[in-house]
C-alpha cells in the first residue's frame, strides 16, 4: 500500500453505519408521524422513534468522512466540511494520540496535519483504536508516501503528540484554571453573610413571652417567624422517612400544623417514632430544632469557616492546571512531540500550601488582612510557598542530554568500589537480550559484562548479556512521544544501532551515562563511547530539546 500513487480512507463498518442512518430517518418519519397523530409528547413509540433519529444522526459524520491522497495533494471531508490541501503546503505528517479508560489502557490514535505556516489540522480518518491497529499504520505508510513522493518533509521522523508533549493545546487547562478560580471567588463572597448569620443565630434570644400570649391567629405567628427572634411551637410527629446514605430523611408532622415536613438527619429521622410530641424551634422562618423525649436535632448552619476552606480548596486545585499552562507555555519552543516535565512538583507546593492556608481560611475566615496573628501566620506561610515554587520551578526545568551525569563523578567513584550495581534501565524493543521486555534494570561493574536483569539484584539470577559488540550509540535524547509511557519524563533514551536495527535503551539520566560509559569501555568496536563522546554525542542529539 505504500507504493500506491492514490489512497482513500473510508470509515471501518460503512455499511452498519449507513443501515443505522437509515435507521434514524425511519425513527424521525415515526416520531413526527406520531406526534402529529397523537398530539403529545408523551408515547412509547415517539420515544423510540427519536431514539433511532439520534442514533442515525451520531452515524451521519462517520457515513461521510473521507480521506483522498493523489499526486496533487490531499483532500478530506466531513458533513459540513470539505478541504483541500496540496503536499507543498504540508510540513509534516504526525500521530495525535488520546488516552482513555481507567489507567490510561486504551488510546486513540488520529492524523494530524503541520502546514508551512504553522498551522494544525486534524483529519477525520483515518482513526487508530489500539498500537497493533494493522489498517491505521498501512494507511499512514501510506500517507507518508504519498507525502515523501510529491512534497517535501521536513524530517523522516514521525511524531507522536500526546497530552504529556509540548504540542498539546493548554486552551483546555486554561479553563478548567478559569472556572475553579471564579468558583472559589463565589465561594469567597458568601464568607461574610455565613459569618453575619452564624453571629445572629448565636446572639437570637427567645421572642417575648408577651408577644407569644398574644399569638391569636396564622398572620401573628407569621409576622412574629420573620424577626430575630427565637419561637417556640408544639407539634405531633405523624410519621418519619429515615433515608440512605444519599438520600434525604425527613419528618411529617399531624394535619400538616405548623408544617407538613421538614429534612433531618438520618439519625433523628431513625431516633423519632410517630406519634411523638416534639417542641419546635424557629428563626427566620426557618426550623431550626426539633426537640422531643428521646432526641434533640438541630439545624446545621453552615459557619463562615467552612465556606472561607471550601473558596481556598477551589484556589488551589485551580494551580494545578494553571501549573501545566505553565509547563506548556514553559517548553512552547520545544518540538511537539517531545515529552514536558510533570507537574508533581507544582503539587507538592499546592500541598505544602494548604499545610498552613486551610486552618488560616478556617480560623480566620473573616479577619485575614486585620488581625495581627492572622497577618502573621500570612506572611510566613507566603514565604514557604515561595520557597516551594522556586523549588518546583528547578524541578521542573527542561534538562538537555548530556546536562546530568555525562561528566560528573570519576569512573571509578561511579562504580562503587568495583562491586555489581543494578541501575534502573528499559529496553523499548523486543531483543534476544531482552525478550518480551521483561528487563527492569542493567547490571553493571562486578567483573562481569553488563546484563539485562528482570530483578534489582543481587545476583545475575536470570540476567542476559548485552551484546556491547554489536551496539554503537547514534543519539541521546529526551522522552518523545513515541516512546513508551512506561518511561519516566525525567529519563533520557539512547538511540543504539544493534547490527542495523533500532533499539533504544532508557534511563535516569545519570545512569544513562554510566551504562552507555560501561559499554564502551566493553565494546570491542574500532570507535568505543567514551565520556567524551557520550558528550558531544548528548550535545548533538539534544540541541532541539534543551528549552528554556
Amino acid at each position: 500500500m505504500t507504493s500506491a500513487r492514490e489512497v482513500t480512507c473510508r470509515p471501518p463498518y460503512r455499511r452498519a453505519l449507513w443501515f443505522f442512518l437509515a435507521l434514524g430517518v425511519a425513527g424521525a418519519v415515526l416520531a413526527l408521524a406520531r406526534a402529529a397523530s397523537r398530539g403529545t409528547l408523551l408515547d412509547v413509540w415517539l420515544g423510540v422513534g427519536l431514539f433511532c433519529a439520534l442514533v442515525g444522526f451520531a452515524s451521519v459524520r462517520g457515513v461521510t468522512a473521507e480521506v483522498c491522497g493523489d499526486a496533487r495533494g490531499l483532500r478530506y471531508r466531513t458533513l459540513l466540511r470539505h478541504r483541500s490541501v496540496p503536499w507543498r503546503d504540508i510540513a509534516d505528517i504526525r500521530i495525535q494520540l488520546r488516552s482513555t479508560g481507567a489507567h490510561r489502557s486504551e488510546e486513540v490514535r488520529r492524523v494530524g496535519l503541520v502546514l508551512r505556516d504553522g498551522r494544525k489540522r486534524l483529519l477525520p480518518l483515518p482513526v487508530g483504536r489500539s498500537s497493533s491497529d494493522r489498517k491505521f499504520e498501512a494507511e499512514l505508510d501510506a500517507l507518508r508516501a504519498l507525502h515523501r513522493r510529491y512534497g517535501t518533509p521536513e524530517s523522516d521522523h514521525l511524531p507522536v503528540v500526546s497530552d504529556r508533549t509540548a504540542g498539546r493545546g493548554w486552551g483546555g487547562s486554561l479553563c478548567l484554571c478559569a472556572l475553579l478560580l471564579a468558583g472559589a471567588g463565589v465561594a469567597a463572597s458568601f464568607v461574610p453573610g455565613a459569618a453575619s448569620e452564624v453571629r445572629a443565630w448565636r446572639a437570637a434570644v427567645p421572642c417575648p413571652a408577651e408577644t407569644s400570649a398574644a399569638r391569636t391567629s396564622a398572620a401573628e405567628r407569621d409576622r412574629e417567624s420573620r424577626e430575630d427572634c427565637l419561637s417556640t411551637l408544639t407539634a405531633v410527629i405523624e410519621r418519619t422517612e429515615p433515608g440512605g446514605p444519599r438520600q434525604p430523611s425527613r419528618l411529617y408532622f399531624g394535619g400538616g400544623r405548623p408544617l407538613e415536613r421538614i429534612s433531618v438527619a438520618e439519625e433523628a429521622a431513625r431516633a423519632f417514632r410517630p406519634g411523638d410530641r416534639v417542641e419546635l424551634t424557629i428563626w427566620r422562618r426557618e426550623v431550626m430544632a426539633v426537640a422531643g423525649e428521646r432526641h434533640v436535632w438541630h439545624k446545621h448552619v453552615i459557619p463562615a469557616g467552612d465556606v472561607a476552606v471550601f473558596a481556598a480548596v477551589l484556589a488551589l486545585a485551580a494551580g494545578y492546571p494553571g501549573a501545566r499552562v505553565l509547563l506548556r507555555l514553559r517548553g512552547r519552543r520545544l518540538p511537539d512531540d517531545e515529552v514536558l516535565p510533570s507537574a508533581l512538583p507544582f503539587v507538592g507546593a499546592l500541598a505544602g500550601t494548604a499545610l498552613w492556608l486551610l486552618p488560616l481560611c478556617y480560623l480566620h475566615p473573616t479577619a485575614l488582612f486585620t488581625a495581627p496573628v492572622a497577618v502573621t501566620w500570612a506572611a510566613v506561610g507566603s514565604l514557604v510557598t515561595l520557597g516551594l515554587l522556586v523549588w518546583a520551578w528547578r524541578a521542573t526545568r527542561v534538562r538537555g542530554p548530556g546536562g546530568a551525569g555525562a561528566a560528573g563523578e570519576s569512573p571509578e567513584e561511579e562504580k562503587g568500589g568495583g562491586g555489581e550495581e543494578f541501575l534502573p534501565a528499559r529496553f523499548l524493543e523486543h531483543t534476544d537480550y531482552n525478550p518480551h521486555h521483561f528487563g527492569t534494570h542493567i547490571v553493571v561493574g562486578g567483573g562481569g559484562p553488563p546484563a539485562v536483569t528482570p530483578h534489582p539484584g543481587p545476583g545475575r539470577f536470570a540476567a542476559k548479556p548485552i551484546p556491547v559488540e554489536r551496539l554503537t550509540v547514534r543519539e541521546v535524547r529526551r522522552v518523545r512521544g513515541d516512546d513508551s509511557e512506561a518511561v519516566s519524563r525525567s529519563w533520557h533514551i539512547a538511540e543504539l544501532d544493534d547490527a542495523g536495527r533500532r533499539v533504544r535503551l532508557a534511563a535516569a539520566p545519570a545512569d544513562l551515562a554510566r551504562i552507555l560509559r560501561e559499554l564502551g569501555i566493553a565494546s570491542a568496536s574500532p570507535d568505543p563511547v567514551g565520556p567524551a563522546d557520550l558528550a558531544n554525542t548528548a550535545g548533538a542529539g539534544g540541541s532541539k530539546g534543551t528549552g528554556p
